[in-house]
């Protein structure tokens, strides 16, 4: 086998992205396998869920390497690789020196600066995704920024993170009249995304008969954090497929997010790739769409989240979705083929 894929698979953003390496390996020649760590048991801090989590991938990795011997490996996230058997490639969209501050990262960082040495290629989904990174091993060169691809959605048609390739002018150039949803977030842990934030930003713009739908996240999770969603104008989707997820990108007018830490985003360039204005606070971490957001509408990225609201639901620019797909140019699969063939696939089996 030329390449194992160590994948950690804790979210279904993660799977996706590492289903998306396999097939980007596969179509630039190379054999590769996916190995997947079981998910653990919860527990109870951000410190023991990372022990957990690192020791199902270091036997999905110990299990897959006796089966495949394979030439080179890359493990999909520092977590996948701070127990790693054997030293291999690292693709992370944050480091623990910038997400695990504190003593959530008490043992986490210092293994962290080792396996990044040790490595001989790192992976990053984002110039951003290299903050923290020792100056020692930057010296070194070994970085290939490898964005997640991104397409936008096909009207009708499996979302981007279920394959195929889809007309530029497809879901991001719905008309207006089409697009019968004022906004939508993502609020997979609800307090990290800032969904009270959000929430209360929606209250003060909110005009009769508008709807923000929230996704990924379940009435659960909102118990847990202590979050209630206001009777009228909001409404929680449920759990929901990655094809229904993306139907409902392609009927809002804005999506609307307050992370208060980023590490990638994947939703909001997705969002961006279905013609959504992406309404956003600024936020610390490698948060990819941040500039884009900034470059399509200045106005739409504030701290101040309720006037960003308001200038994309009553004033938006009327070519904001044209220019986002154009910005989005370098996260579509092809260019991110491009990427893995011609760099990264001869760094991983040494041939250059």
């Amino acid at each position: 086998m030329d390449v194992l894929v160590v994948s950690l698979g804790s979210t279904g953003g993660l799977r996706a992205a590492d289903a998306e390496l396999c097939e980007s390996l596969r179509r630039a020649g190379a054999e590769v396998a996916l190995a997947t760590a079981r998910a653990p048991r919860e527990v109870r801090t951000l410190a023991l869920t990372d022990l957990v989590w690192a020791l199902s991938a270091r036997r999905a990795a110990q299990r897959a390497i006796a089966i495949h011997r394979p030439r080179a490996i890359v493990y999909s996230s520092v977590t996948a690789a701070l127990l790693w058997p054997r030293a291999g490639a690292i693709r992370f969209d944050a480091l623990a020196a910038s997400n695990r501050q504190g003593r959530h990262g008490l043992w986490q960082r210092p293994l962290e600066r080792s396996r990044l040495a040790a490595a001989p290629l790192l992976l990053p989904c984002a110039e951003g995704s290299l903050d923290g990174l020792p100056v020692a091993v930057r010296r070194e060169g070994k970085e290939i920024v490898l964005p997640i691809p991104v397409e936008p959605s096909a009207g009708g048609a499996a979302g981007a993170r279920e394959g195929g390739g889809a007309d530029l002018e497809g879901a991001a150039g719905i008309a207006e009249a089409q697009r019968d949803v004022a906004a939508i977030t993502y609020a997979a842990n609800p307090m990290k995304k800032g969904l009270d934030r959000v929430l209360a930003a929606w209250a003060l713009v909110r005009e009769p008969g508008e709807q923000l739908l929230v996704a990924g996240t379940s009435e659960r999770e909102l118990r847990k954090a202590g979050i209630e969603l206001p009777l009228d104008g909001t409404t929680l989707t449920g759990m929901l497929s990655g094809a229904e997820y993306r139907g409902l990108l392609r009927r809002a007018r804005a999506f609307v997010c307050a992370p208060r830490f980023e590490d990638y985003g994947i939703a909001q360039l997705e969002a961006l790739a279905d013609g959504c204005m992406l309404v956003t606070t600024p936020a610390p971490g490698p948060y990819a769409a941040l500039p884009l957001a900034r470059r399509l509408d200045e106005r739409l990225v504030s701290e101040d989240l309720a006037a960003s609201l308001r200038a994309a639901l009553r004033s938006p620019r009327p070519d904001y979705a044209r220019r986002a797909r154009e910005a989005l140019a370098p996260w579509r699969r092809a260019a991110v083929d491009a990427l893995v063939s011609d760099c990264v696939l001869p760094r991983l089996l040494g041939r250059r």
